[in-house]
């Protein structure tokens, strides 16, 4: 899957069905390629940018399925 193809999925909360957002960055392991982190802009943020609120940043574990128009996690908040 391409970068451009995962940032234009809804990222779903899981515990409480509540949308995150889109994907807007990640962090991975240069030698392996495998992708560590999902970094989604926080609430109140235009573009990932000028909002008070801090970044959700969902590791890899907690991602609990991709599919062709969302990404469904599990995380508590």
């Amino acid at each position: 899957m391409l970068f451009s193809e995962l940032k234009k999925k809804e990222v779903i909360n899981l515990k409480n069905c509540e949308r995150l957002g889109k994907v807007t960055d990640f962090e991975f392991d240069e030698c392996t390629g495998q992708i560590f982190k999902l970094i989604i802009p926080g609430d109140n943020k235009w573009c990932g940018f000028f909002g008070n609120e801090p970044d959700y940043v969902i590791c890899y574990k907690d991602i609990k399925k991709i599919g062709p128009d969302i990404i469904v996690v599990d995380i508590c908040m």
